[in-house]
Parts: C-alpha cells; structure tokens; sequence
C-alpha cells in the first residue's frame, strides 16, 4: 500500500472527494435542515442507509455589503494553493485494483423531520474508501450514522462528473479549460458561481486529485466571482488555517488550508445573519477535516 503525504492532514480535497461524496449519511429520522446545495453524486450506499448529496458552498456577497476584497487576495491565495499542489507527490504506481483512503471528522446540520428543530451533529469520524478507477464498490463506516462498512456502489462510466482517480486524470490541466468544465458539470445551485464553488469544495473534500489537475482546479477557483479570503479559521479537528470563502443564503462556506503549506485541511459553514432554521448569526452550522489520504489495497484496509 502507498501512503500519502499528507501536508499536515495528519489527523485535513470532500477529499480530496466523496464518492466520495460528502455523502452526508444521516439517521433515519433525520434530514438536511435546509436543502443544501451540494453537487449530486452518482454513489450510494447500498442497503437501507441513505446517502445525501455533496456539500454546497456560497455564493453572494451579503446585501448592503462593500463587494470582498476578494478577488485579487483570494486570486493571490488561491494561486500559492496551486504551486503548492502541483509540487504534490502523486501516489507511486497505483493500480486501477487499488482505493482511496479517507479518514475524516466533522459534522453537519440535520433536522427531526420536516418541522423538526435544526440542530449541528457533534464531530465525529468517518472513513471511506473509494476505487481508483470507479469499477469496484466502496466502502463507508462511518458509525455514528450507523454506516458500519456499508458498501457504496460503483461508479456508472462514462459520467463527466465521476470523481475516482482514473477519471480525475483525465480533466484539464489548462485553468481556463478547467474553468470551463466546472461550468459544464455543476450544478444544483442557484447560480452558476455558487455551483463551480460547490464542485470545488468536493473535489477538495473527498476524492484524490493528480497534482496537475488539482492546480488547474485551485487556478480555475480564482475565476469565481464573489470568493474572498478570511484570515484565520478554524476546522472539525481544531487547526487553525487560511480560506477562500463565498456567502450565500445567509451561511459563509470556508474551504480551508493551512498557512504555511497551503495544504487543504477541511472546511467550515458560519451563519451570517439569523437563520429561519433557529442558528444565530456567528453561529457554526456545518464544520469538516480530512484526517488522513492514502492508497490501500481494498476496502476495509487502513494505512
């Protein structure tokens, strides 16, 4: 098996991706408390247990505000990110037989029912793996959802947005092509930006990206109106880090990375107004850390 190097996400792309999928697996009685804008996923979890979609990241600038300062500190920012991953080692000799590992902390909003009252779900751990070239089935545990080695099933070929490894290969390296695929497979959001910034924060999340494509990716992020930078966040696992960030429908969605490496370390939702679904404004609502990246030899297997 071939360990990653994991740029501080030691126990921190989601991610890089879920099929990743930031499935947010979820109790029975328990669903999303608002729609949340996730970019859908091909992969399910076979028997009873229900996957939900991909997480959403924002998009508009909150009304009455001054437009970020954004692009061109976040342009800056998003460029060291993709000097950073293009100089990433790329797993050494893995096969189409192989997996992505994930290990992973965090926690969402979920809601009792339809009418229920909203609430954050504690952090808690979630493994993963996925095949690297979309033919196998995964595997979830993730015991708090009461996912406990449930199996996910392939990936259909063909689909532009697939997200294991082989496919992944295969995207551009250009950042204005990259762009332009982002604006060909996103979707589910209210706006196109928002979308391409979903699709970004999955490929972080939850998935394992070349080098090469996940510069394009980071480069092509640049081009996303409405991104702007906070300083100093912090993930699911308590790592202080850097974001690029977008606001939309009165949450702040932070992708974040850490200060030194450019590394990314996981991701964090904050309510930027009240929200009708009872949080406050500085509240967290959604908090993410990728703990751990490697390649294994088949599902089930740690590093």
């Amino acid at each position: 098996m071939n360990q990653l190097p994991e740029r501080d996400l030691p126990p921190g792309r989601h991610r890089l991706l879920k099929e990743h999928l930031m499935t947010e697996i979820r109790r029975p009685d328990e669903a999303p408390a608002r729609p949340r804008r996730r970019w859908l996923r091909p992969a399910l979890v076979a028997g009873a247990v229900a996957a939900v979609t991909a997480v959403a990241l924002t998009v508009a600038v909150p009304s009455g505000e001054p437009a970020p300062r954004a692009s061109k500190e976040a342009a800056a920012l998003l460029e060291d990110i993709a000097l950073a991953a293009e100089k990433a080692d790329a797993p050494a000799g893995i096969r189409d037989d192989q997996f992505v590992y994930i290990k992973s902390k965090g926690g969402w909003t979920t809601q009792t029912g339809d009418e229920g009252p909203a609430k954050l779900q504690p952090v808690h751990q979630r493994e993963i793996w996925l095949s690297v070239d979309g033919s196998q089935e995964g595997m979830l545990h993730d015991p708090f959802a009461r996912a406990h080695h449930e199996p996910l099933e392939k990936q259909t070929p063909g689909i532009p947005s697939n997200t294991n490894y082989r496919h992944l290969e295969t995207l551009p390296t250009d950042p204005d092509e990259m762009y332009e695929w982002l604006n060909s497979v996103s979707e589910g959001s209210s706006s196109k930006d928002e979308a391409n910034f979903v699709l970004v924060g999955d490929l972080a999340r939850e998935s394992l990206m070349p080098p090469a494509q996940a510069a394009a990716l980071y480069r092509a992020a640049a081009k996303i109106s409405g991104v702007f930078v906070v300083d100093d966040t912090v993930d699911a696992a308590g790592r202080h880090g850097v974001a690029v960030a977008r606001v939309d429908d009165g949450e702040r969605v932070e992708l974040i990375f850490d200060k030194e490496t450019k590394e990314f370390l996981g991701e964090r939702e904050v309510a930027v107004e009240d929200l009708p679904s009872g949080f406050e404004k500085g509240e967290v609502t959604g908090r993410f850390a990728v703990l751990e990246r490697a390649v294994v030899d088949e599902p089930g297997q740690r590093p």
